[in-house]
Formats: C-alpha cells, structure tokens, sequence
C-alpha cells in the first residue's frame, strides 16, 4: 500500500505468489464481522464461540473453528484474562460488546480456496459486500498471527497528516506486553535510550502526577529534562516533551520517520511489526536523544515489568506509585500480581521510591528490592504535617521543610508531592542537586491537566481522570472535602475494560443528577446507555446524552451558580470536554462584553 492510502483500507500489501497477507482492523460491533468469520486456532476464545453464533445467526456454526482447548473446554481463564478488555461473555455481561482484531482482505486479493473460510449466511452476505471475509482473534494472540515480512507504510514520511495516517495504521495492531519487539526496534535505531538517565515510573494511580512533580522541579534546577508520559488529554504531541515544550510537528515527522524505517526493517526480516507504544516509546528515547536531555522521567503504559518503556537500561530512580487492581485482565487478578509487574522497572542497584502501599504489595516490593540489591525509600503522606488545602493551593510541611506550595488541587496531590520530594532527595544523593529553593518552585509551578483541574467558575466546572475504583474513592473524598453540601452535576464517561460498576457505586451518590457520556474516538468506549443503566442503580436521576456538546449544554441547565459540575472518568474524553467548556465560556463573555458596550 503506498503512503496515501485511507488509514485502515488494507494496510497490509499482498505479495503476488505467496501466502496470503492478513490485514488487521478493530471492531467492536458484531455487524462489522459478518462474513466468513473464521477464528484463529489458539487465540479466539470464549468470547470468540459466542460472536460467531450471533454472526451467522444459523443453528449449524460446525464449519466454524472455535479453536477448543486440547481438554475440550471453550473457557479457559489462564488464557481469557489475556484478551483486551478481560471480560467472557457470561450472564452479567451477555450484553457488554467485546473487542476483537479482525483479519479483511478481499477474495481477488487472497487468492486462495473459500475452503479456508466458512461460508456466509445468506442474510450476513446481504449485510456486507460480497467477497470479504474475516478472520477474528482476540488480543491475547495478537503478536502469533501477524504476518511476518509486512510492509505497512512504504513512502516516506514527510508532514504531519501522513504521520498522523502512519500512527493510525499502527494502532491496528493493538497492545502486546513483552519487551522482544521494542528492544529490536531501538537497536534498529542504535539504541538510544541507553545514552538516556531515568526516573522511571510505575503504579496504578499518581504516576502522571508525580512525573509532572519530579519533571518540573528538575527543569526549574536547571537540568533538560525529557518526559514522556501517556494517555494525551489533548494532543499526542503532549506525550513528549523537554522542559515542559510538547515535541513539534517537524521533529515527530523527522523522529517518526526515523522509527518507521525502523520498522521496516524489521519487517523485511520477517519479524512482527511493532505496535503503537512500542513506534511512540522509541520516538521518545530518540527525541530525548536528539536533544541531549540530562535526565529523563517516564511512566509505564501498563504493568511495568514487559511495558515497552522497561527497555531502558539506566535508571537512576524507580519510583512505585499507589498499587491497586486495575487492567485485572494483564497484570492479573491478585495485588501481589499486579505489584510483581509494577516492581519489574526495579533494577540492580537504583535507588526505589515507594508511596505507602498495602501490606501485600509493599511485601512484594520489598522482595524485589532486596534481590536487585536497591535501596528503598517508602514516601510516607502520614508524616505530612499542618496540611491545608484549597481549589487553587495546597500547602503542607514535610522532611523537615515548611509549608510547601502545589497548585494542583485535590486531597490526593499532598501524596503525589510527598512523592517527589522523596525522589528529589534520592536524584541529589546520584548526583543530581537540586536546592531547596529550586524544589519549592517546582512544586509550585506543576501543572498536571485532568487531575480535579478547574475549567471555569460559576458554576464551578472542575474535571478529574478517575477512570478505576482507586482513582473514585480518592476523587469521592476530594468532592466531599471540597464541596461539602454543595449540589453535583456530575457527567461520567468511561472506557468498558474498566470496573464502571464499582466507579459509579462509590461517585454517583455524590451527585444531585448525573449525565453519561460515551467517549469518542475509541474502540473501547463504554455506551452512555449501558452506563446509564449501571449508574441507576446508585442514582436514579441519570441521563445518557448523545455528545459531548450536549452533556455540556445540559449540566448548565440544570446547574445554578452556587452548583458544581463535576466531569470524570476516562481522559479520553476529557481533553474534548475541556474544549467545549472553554468555547462556550468564551462565546459567553464575549457576548457580555458587547451588552456592556451597548
């Protein structure tokens, strides 16, 4: 395919004369996997058997391969818990869609028998053209059945729109964990991360923030310092930065271009392509490259242990933030799972940062410190002293210095900082000084978009990335220190691989009304109505609305001036929901600045 192909439209070039080449695309509506579904051996699972029974919609499947375990079980949990969005399909959630990875291409382009596909129905033939056929396999098998020597993007990349149309074909991909890849894909590159020194972080809840903490106060002591950090509020240029300054447009082409030769390469050799965090992760280490950065500070994607950001080599500091149960499906089900991976960015000899962690966790973490023969250093918020917070400051003594400043509001912030200002100390015992006026500034300069971030006032707007049950029993305890007896608009939107129904059980009874949103532009995305329904059963006063404009509109109306607005859950959709706020806040002061004139 050449480079100014549509994104998605088989991104995968057929080479005459051999096998045919699979194209990946993402689907989570069962419409879109219509005809001649086939599942993949050793990757559909459960989940898989069920789509294909509806698909069909015949009584005979038998032609279908179900890809049955050897014992002759469907369901198999040391396997299933490994699929995108973690869930079966069972009695709870018979109605919950479940994302797959299909394979399109069309018959003139397979150039193979129908006897490899299942035919068909004819009402399924009648909802798609004639000739596609798909192959659907879940996540868990994702990196086995991507066709080796694949030539995704054979142009070079020059401007911004064909990057942005490169990133997209990669993401079809989806996620795997595992380092195999990324550590190819850097050494295509020359290996720059390992000119790279690293604060590198992990944990399930903070990680953004303390990065936003660690990275500021070493600008402000003088150091270029590169982060990089995900998912994006409102740019994916957002994502890496130096010295607070989002990448540009010309060096994200310039760097991607880089990666996608890369790539290629790779390719050529008959290895799987990377996905999209791998192409992103290695952008980073090459732009911080590029610009000499002394020091670094990154976040994990997921996990820690086989996260792609765990390529690099030289870490200084690794700092573990709060551990609870979140990406059940990955990191497994147990805290001691979960924390296992977080402490996989440990390495022999750093320095380990630890916020205060349950007892299980903290075992674990111990266990790994001890056997990398690192030093542990545990961020206690309890030691915290003369706490004050308000919506604009908070300020709080701690390690023998008082009243220290942040601007980021919420209660949770006072931890993040005790965090870094743990990490701080560790940077200074490695050789990285940092004054106690230097560390003050940078506490206080931090901003960090999305964490109980104030949109507007009167009402009072404010947006909050709790997207997990950690995450809303930490922002419950913010709105109820924040806005005791104050009546909440709250408008929800989450993605569905996330335990939604805990999240609304411990948020919606904070709000007088609450409004469901669906986030967009992303596969992943839970349907307000299906969250509405969850909600009820908290709050009877919920409605699913149609957009982002409109959940907006109508928290207005049904807010007055001493009310609060409260937007959470995914940051997917947060970024959109800030925008729309800001229009309509400046659409209104303009319009009250020409009354005043009139």
């Amino acid at each position: 395919m050449s480079g100014g192909g549509a994104a998605g439209q088989y991104p995968f070039e057929q080479q005459a004369g051999k096998k045919p080449q699979r194209c990946v695309i993402q689907s989570d509506q069962t419409v879109d996997m219509i005809a001649g579904m086939r599942i993949i051996p050793r990757a559909a699972l459960f989940a898989g058997q069920q789509h294909a029974r509806r698909v069909f919609r015949r009584k005979n499947t038998d032609g279908v391969d179900q890809a049955a375990k050897p014992d002759g079980h469907i369901f198999n949990k040391g396997t299933d818990r490994l699929q995108e969005n973690g869930h079966a399909i069972d009695e709870k959630h018979k109605y919950r869609s479940v994302s797959h990875t299909g394979f399109l291409a069309s018959a003139e382009r397979l150039q193979s028998g129908k006897e490899d596909f299942q035919a068909p129905s004819e009402d399924a033939a009648a909802q798609k053209s004639k000739g596609q056929f798909f192959h659907v396999v879940s996540i868990a098998g994702i990196r086995n059945v991507i066709p080796k020597g694949v030539i995704m993007w054979k142009e070079k990349i020059q401007n911004f729109r064909q990057a942005a149309d490169f990133m997209a074909q990669v993401s079809a991909s989806g996620m795997v964990p595992g380092l195999d890849s990324i550590r190819r894909l850097t050494a295509q590159m020359g290996n720059p991360q390992d000119s790279l020194q690293a604060v590198h972080i992990a944990g399930t809840n903070g990680k953004g923030s303390v990065l936003g903490f660690v990275s500021t106060i070493l600008k402000c002591a003088g150091y270029r310092t590169g982060r990089y950090s995900s998912p994006a509020v409102f740019s994916d240029l957002e994502k890496i930065q130096v010295n607070g300054r989002s990448i540009s447009r010309a060096d994200y082409v310039r760097g991607l271009e880089a990666v996608r030769t890369a790539a290629e390469a790779m390719a050529a050799a008959g290895l799987p392509y990377p996905t999209v965090f791998e192409v992103e992760t290695a952008l980073a280490f090459w732009y911080f490259r590029e610009r000499q950065c002394d020091i670094i500070v990154l976040e994990t994607g997921l996990g820690g242990l086989q996260d792609a950001t765990n390529v690099i080599k030289n870490t200084i500091a690794a700092v573990i933030t709060s551990v609870s149960r979140d990406h059940t499906a990955i990191l497994g089900d147990s805290l001691a799972e979960i924390a296992a991976q977080k402490a996989g960015i440990i390495k022999n000899g750093c320095y380990v940062i630890s916020a205060a962690q349950d007892r299980e966790v903290m075992a674990v973490v111990e266990g790994v410190c001890s056997e990398k023969e690192a030093a542990l250093r545990i961020a206690d918020v309890s030691r915290a002293e003369r706490i004050r917070s308000g919506l604009t400051r908070q300020r709080f003594d701690y390690a023998g210095m008082r009243k220290l400043e942040i601007a980021l509001a919420g209660r949770y912030q006072i931890e993040n900082a005790v965090v870094a200002v743990e990490v701080i100390d560790a940077l200074r015992r490695c050789g990285y000084p940092v004054t106690e006026k230097m560390l003050r500034r940078g506490l206080l300069e931090t901003k960090w978009p999305g964490r109980f971030t104030i949109l507007a006032k009167r009402p009072i707007f404010v947006m909050d990335g709790a997207h997990n049950a950690e995450g809303a029993e930490k922002l419950r305890e913010s709105v109820r220190f924040f806005f005791t007896n104050k009546r909440i608009v709250a408008i929800i939107g989450v993605l569905k691989d996330k335990d939604y129904e805990k999240i609304a059980e411990l948020t919606a009874p904070l709000a007088s009304q609450m409004i469901t949103v669906t986030p967009p532009g992303t596969g992943r995305a839970l349907p307000a109505y299906v969250l509405a329904e969850a909600v009820r059963c908290y709050n009877p006063n919920v409605t699913a609305a149609d957009s982002l404009e409109e959940a907006v509109e109508m928290s207005y109306l049904l807010a007055d001036s001493d009310s609060v607005i409260l937007a959470y859950g995914s940051l997917s959709y947060l970024g959109k929901l800030a925008e729309i706020v800001a229009d309509r806040d400046r659409i209104r002061r303009d319009a009250h600045g020409r009354s005043g004139e009139d």
